[in-house]
């Protein structure tokens, strides 16, 4: 607040007529100018403001009055926000009071200068500067994010293995959990029992009869393929209608139909009544089809997560890409004689206890029987999508009336992954109106998050353009209770009661890095609060950290996430199915446009730009947008103060931008460089519709976001080596961009090098070339 002093100082120096110009000429434009500044965009804004400090920092009372912090005088102040606004590192927003008060039909002078010090009290620091844990958190790796890759094993598990972090075992209550919804289970379980301890050769006698000692995979297939149909008739009586109802799969040298990667199931139960491709040994099925996943092993000791655990993973992440109503997946690891069932979901993957089969024939059986019988609800299919003879539907609640939705019988998107957002899209109508084309979407959230639909909702109330238009969101609800992980999918298990929990716990760490000197970190484990002082701390320069929980320090069990569904009325293909060069080139300039209009009018920030998140629309008959933006789940409003929902570092690692892997704030020019990526790696990928692995840009999906950093800076760096890597890797099909795609290098990369300051123009340059681009191709 200004005192009596300043107050009298700025009495005795007024502004006078020198403002006169600067509120005529707005004047000149709009009838009430106060009212008429949410109308300007932030590159109108920027340049309205700039022109009003410009003329304060001429007056003498900005010469005389105190300096906000340590400069001699005000104006010392004024330079610095300046250099902040004219740099982006300010939120424009914040200039509209004094923009306010500086064009007011009664000017109040005092009222000019009070806004200038509370603008100050606002501004930020230097630009480009790393992020802090309140403002953005740790990258986590997720294999939804790999993109046109063959996926081999062992790249696929060490991205998965960080997707998932601890898995923890020996679970209490998860056996009764996920077996106590099968009814008379326990009494089969014991007529079953006392069958098998029957006559002069029983089955089981102090042990399993015929169980092979070295649990040689082979013979241990061979045995489960023998007990089993025998464990199920003996109990069968018991429950008749349940009978019968699936079956052991058992080929574990046959790779299963629907991976990117050859992928076979060392055991699995299936339904019966399906039917595979061929017949007899060569017999294929499908990951659609798996209902458990198994894994053995011989040995004991490979009951570790490096060895069964993480082979189990990878059978149920196929499982759950495969089959787009499953919220989870059961599965079993057989280590020797040692059992456990497992439950892999959105936030990891969880264990029982294990139990030696031999000891506890009565549990192996109650278990198997349970995995046969069990209903497919427990299994983890979704029941709010019913299935009919007819096909696929939902309802929704939607302004005070029941709305049938039904679903197209082609998924839009799936993705591969096991924990996370795990995004699934159904094209879809209303009932009683085919022709308005409709994309449902459901994806798992963390509970502290805002909800996308939400801000879909306030970015198209708010006029924002090429943006998925807003038709309805709620939280998905499974058995009369929102359908999160913590207490609806694991029944409310206590983890941290797990028999590795704060082993397992404490080995999980959060990676923190930056490569210049200038640059200041603030790191923090994940989930856990730090205090002011803490993330005021800064990282040395040059410093890489691991940073791992002390020994004494309390563990926070992992975040929830909750099951949200959000409906959007514009449907479109990805833009890499463009059916012509124009039609991409098209489809990014409106896609960019999007993205400008959700910063100019709503100050929302996408941050995840990837080829599957920007759409075409080539349908004359698709009321749709012709291009536009998907994905708000990692959209922030710019002007937060504590960091959103999520839990890791945004982006998909091909496509982000160099600084956004190196920890930087995020800003928009970090989105505006991901759409030259996005547009690089179509050339690159795509012939015409047909996708291809190149194993160059392949890596990018695995290596650390430091060294890709490094790859995409040497890639850009000089243009004779960027244009022969264009002539040698785009396809025959984008070859005629390769033009294009220099032009946006050169924009987006000046002199080859990153850009040191945020520049709004740069939207419009990026439009101009691809717009010009396009009109070249017809």
């Amino acid at each position: 607040m200004i005192n009596q002093n300043q107050s009298d100082l700025i009495k005795n120096n007024p502004i006078g007529d020198i403002l006169e110009p600067f509120r005529s000429s707005f004047r000149a434009k709009f009838q009430n100018p106060s009212s008429r500044l949410d109308q300007l965009n932030l590159e109108e804004l920027q340049a309205l403001f700039v022109d009003l400090l410009t003329i304060l920092q001429t007056t003498r009372a900005c010469r005389l009055l105190k300096t906000s912090r340590n400069g001699p005088n005000l104006l010392s102040d004024l330079f610095r926000l300046g250099f902040a606004i004219s740099s982006g590192e300010f939120e424009l927003v914040r200039t509209k009071p004094l923009l306010q008060a500086a064009l007011a039909d009664c000017l109040d002078e005092q009222s000019i200068w009070d806004n200038v010090y509370d603008l100050l009290a606002d501004s930020t620091s230097p630009p480009r500067s790393i992020a802090s844990v309140v403002e953005q958190t740790p990258w986590r790796g997720s294999t939804g994010s790999i993109v046109n890759s063959s996926e081999l094993r062992d790249d696929v598990s060490k991205i998965l293995r960080e997707e998932l972090g601890p898995l923890y075992v020996g679970v209490s209550g998860l056996h009764d959990a996920i077996l106590r919804s099968v009814p008379t289970l326990d009494t089969a379980s014991e007529i079953a029992f006392r069958e098998c301890i029957k006559g002069d050769s029983p089955l089981f006698d102090g042990g399993w009869t015929g169980w092979p000692i070295l649990a040689i995979q082979d013979d241990v297939v061979a045995w489960l393929v023998g007990i089993i149909p025998k464990l199920e008739a003996f109990a069968g009586a018991r429950n008749p209608i349940m009978s019968q109802r699936r079956k052991l799969l058992a080929q574990p040298r046959t790779p299963l139909e629907g991976s990117t990667g050859k992928r076979s199931l060392d055991v699995g139960f299936v339904n019966r009544d399906f039917t595979p491709r061929g017949g007899g040994i060569d017999a294929k099925y499908r990951w659609s089809q798996v209902l458990v996943a198994g894994e053995l092993k011989s040995n004991p000791k490979s009951d570790i997560a490096s060895d069964a655990w993480i082979d189990l993973a990878k059978y149920a992440r196929e499982v759950l890409a495969a089959q787009d109503t499953r919220r989870f997946v059961l599965g079993f690891t057989l280590c020797g004689p040692f059992m456990r069932i497992w439950q892999f979901d959105r936030i990891g993957g969880i264990a029982s206890e294990k139990f030696d089969i031999n000891d506890n024939a009565e549990l192996f059986i109650k278990t198997i029987l349970g995995f046969l019988w069990i209903d497919t609800e427990t299994l983890g299919f979704d029941p709010t999508i019913v299935v009919t003879a007819r096909g696929r539907h939902i309802e929704i609640q939607r302004e005070g009336k029941t709305e049938r939705l039904i679903l197209d019988d082609k998924i839009m998107y799936r993705a591969k992954c096991i924990a996370g957002r795990a995004t699934t899209c159904w094209k879809a109508y209303p009932q009683d109106d085919p022709k308005t084309p409709l994309v449902i979407k459901d994806s798992w959230q963390y509970t502290d998050k805002v909800e996308e639909g939400a801000l879909l909702r306030e970015a198209t109330e708010a006029g924002v353009v090429n943006i998925a238009r807003y038709y309805h969101h709620e939280i998905v609800r499974v058995g009369g209770v929102d359908d999160d992980i913590s207490h609806n999918v694991r029944q409310g298990l206590d983890i941290t009661k797990a028999t590795n929990y704060r082993i397992a716990t404490s080995r999980f760490t959060v990676r923190t890095s930056t490569s210049d000197v200038s640059r200041k970190s603030r790191a923090t484990s994940a989930g856990m609060k730090r205090t002011s002082s803490e993330t005021n701390a800064t990282v040395p320069p040059s410093k890489r950290s691991c940073l791992t929980l002390p020994a004494n320090q309390s563990i926070q069990p992992p975040a929830n996430r909750i099951h949200t569904r959000t409906i959007m009325r514009d449907y479109g293909k990805p833009i890499y199915d463009a059916t012509s060069p124009a039609a991409l080139l098209g489809g990014l300039a409106a896609c960019i446009k999007g993205h400008e209009s959700l910063v100019q009018k709503k100050n929302y920030l996408h941050r995840d730009i990837s080829i599957n998140n920007l759409r075409i629309n080539e349908d004359e008959d698709n009321p749709s947008y012709p291009a536009f933006l998907i994905d708000l789940d990692h959209a922030i409003d710019q002007q937060r103060k504590v960091a959103s929902g999520a839990k890791t570092r945004t982006g998909t690692r091909a496509f982000m931008a160099i600084g956004a892997l190196l920890g930087e704030n995020h800003s928009f020019m970090h989105d505006l460089e991901s759409f030259f990526w996005v547009l690089l790696w179509i050339c690159v990928h795509f012939d015409g519709q047909q996708a291809r692995v190149v194993k160059r840009f392949d890596e990018w999906n695995y290596l650390s976001m430091e060294i890709v950093a490094d790859l995409k800076k040497a890639l850009v760096i000089d243009e004779d080596d960027f244009c022969g890597m264009m002539e040698n890797l785009f396809t025959p099909y984008y070859q005629p961009l390769a033009v294009t795609v220099n032009r946006l290098r050169r924009v987006v990369f000046p002199q080859g090098k990153r850009w040191k300051y945020p520049d709004l123009g740069r939207y419009q340059q990026m439009k101009d070339i691809l717009v010009e681009a396009q009109k070249g191709q017809f």
